[in-house]
């Protein structure tokens, strides 16, 4: 009953986000006026389904704010939805932004709302053929700013399931024209590499699984087989391989559904970006956006964005090991006076318009810290090794145990991981790896809810491993310790301990992070 409970809570706060668990189809309406800002609905004819002939509708609600026409054409701002999720049909809910004189379109994404198809989760081959169709539409509207043929003036707006369609959308136009159409992205809490978040290690975000299952049913929008074994994975512990008839490779089906493949090809954007990550994001962590910043972006992109984390995103209860509950972003304060949507205005008021809004934090990354504190950092990898010698830990059951790393004060922002020489005598041992700060190892708590999994599917003896941390951003105060919590088992990954009981020792543990002098926007 608490796990239900909890996919709950999670799906109406992921509703508070613009990434609804579960949506139904958009309002119909051929034509409204709302105020001065003109609203009409539509769709484009985009790929069909494989093993199909006929074309895909991909609907949309397109805005026309006030004054926009063929003398005075205004940029375009596009935005579509998170996973479960649909359109947006009432322009109440994009006023900062047709207040501001933009144009907005949103769109249901292929297998959602009014859209046709099942959700390939954002493929080249189907969702980027979607939104290819939509930029051509928008490159044949009067009032829209264009940059040339074909190429109108265009930012990107959206969460989650909304950020990987702004990534795709960049990398398509990258891939199929050698030059970007996007002009400016927004993306927030989205992925990297969809199989490093969903089964990082190939150990399956368990409840993670199950929603996103979940979500897909009311709607159809996912492939049986894909539905199949996203289920399968929750129920085994292991990122399916498509043994089991009638469901699908997860790793072969999720290869190119990310920046990082087409990083893998030679690929990378030079595109302005705002990246908005969540630091207690428990399905895309930190480290997605960190690893987008740093390997999706060309060195003239990233002089050229911002990074901004924030407490919240995809978030369930840290109970086991115990995390912090917190949701804040003082950060896009710090930058903008306000919310991260008033950063994005002036974000694209300058991207776009060419305008000088005095905004900083550019070529810079800016996380908040439990404490509801902004740090800033031009990079994200460790500079910084402290030995701690022996870490073990139980497997398959029993309690989470932390070893002291260094006392505070002193300021963590960025990437971290650890070294060791592995040993674990069992089969599929697992156990899972956080950094944590108190005053003692007993009342140690994870900085931002998450863990990650170290697997040695074999008996190992001595075996050198470099093992991820989850990324974070924390002032240890004077009194304070940070921790390394070793636990065999994480109710982000319900189900997903060792098979059989016994012990994974690390010797020889060194713990890489990146420690600051305390910066603040």
């Amino acid at each position: 009953m608490r796990r239900v409970t909890a996919l709950a809570a999670t799906a109406a706060t992921l509703a508070t986000l613009g990434l609804s668990a579960l949506g139904g189809p958009a309002a119909p309406s051929a034509y409204a006026a709302t105020g001065e800002v003109r609203v009409s609905d539509g769709c484009v004819s985009s790929v069909p389904e494989p093993g199909g002939s006929d074309a895909v509708e991909i609907c949309y609600s397109l805005f026309r704010p006030a004054g926009a026409t063929r003398k005075r054409p205004v940029p375009m701002i596009v935005h579509s939805h998170g996973w479960g999720g649909s359109r947006t049909t009432d322009p109440a809910s994009f006023e900062t932004f047709l207040d501001a004189g933009y144009g907005v379109l949103s769109f249901d994404q292929r297998g959602w709302g009014e859209s046709g198809g099942h959700a390939h989760v954002e493929n080249p081959a189907f969702e980027g053929h979607d939104v290819r169709r939509l930029v051509r539409l928008v490159s044949r509207l009067g009032w829209v700013q264009q940059d040339r043929p074909g190429d109108p003036r265009l930012g990107a707006i959206g969460g989650s399931y909304g950020g990987g369609y702004q990534f795709l959308g960049a990398f398509e136009s990258l891939r199929t024209q050698g030059r970007p159409v996007f002009d400016a992205l927004a993306p927030q809490i989205t992925w990297n590499d969809l199989s490093s978040s969903l089964a990082p290690e190939g150990v399956v975000r368990t409840e993670w699984a199950l929603l996103l299952a979940a979500a897909s049913v009311p709607a159809d929008a996912l492939p049986q087989n894909v539905y199949k074994a996203l289920l399968e994975g929750a129920a085994l512990g292991e990122w399916p391989d498509g043994s089991v008839p009638g469901t699908e490779d997860m790793a072969s089906f999720m290869r190119k559904n990310g920046p990082a493949w087409h990083v893998s090809k030679g690929r990378r954007l030079d595109t302005p970006v705002l990246l908005g990550q969540g630091t207690t994001d428990g399905l895309f962590p930190l480290q997605e956006g960190l690893e987008n910043w740093r390997t999706a972006l060309t060195p003239r992109a990233r002089r050229q964005s911002i990074f901004v984390g924030y407490n919240g995103g995809h978030v369930l209860p840290a109970v086991l090991p115990m995390g912090v509950s917190i949701t804040s972003d003082p950060c896009s304060k710090a930058l903008a006076g306000g919310s991260f949507e008033q950063l994005s205005l002036r974000f694209f008021d300058e991207q776009l318009r060419g305008q000088d809004t005095g905004l900083g934090g550019y070529g810079r990354l800016h996380i908040a810290t439990p404490t509801d504190e902004c740090l800033t950092t031009r990079a994200e990898r460790p500079n910084r090794s402290i030995e701690i010698g022996t870490v073990a830990s139980s497997t398959a059951a029993g309690l989470p145990l932390a070893t002291e790393i260094a006392a505070g004060p002193f300021t963590v922002a960025g990437s971290a991981y650890l070294t060791a020489d592995v040993t674990a005598v069992g089969v599929e041992n697992r156990a899972f790896y956080g950094l944590a700060v108190g005053t003692s190892p007993a009342n140690a708590r994870l900085v931002q809810n998450n863990v990650l999994p170290l697997r040695e599917p074999l008996p190992v003896v001595g075996e050198k491993r470099r093992i991820p941390l989850p990324a974070v951003g924390v002032d240890v105060p004077a009194g304070q310790s940070l921790y390394l919590l070793a636990s065999p088992v994480s109710e982000t990954f319900v189900g997903m301990s060792s098979r059989t009981p016994g012990v994974i020792v690390l010797e020889d543990t060194v713990v890489h992070l990146r420690r600051l002098v305390a910066r603040r926007p």
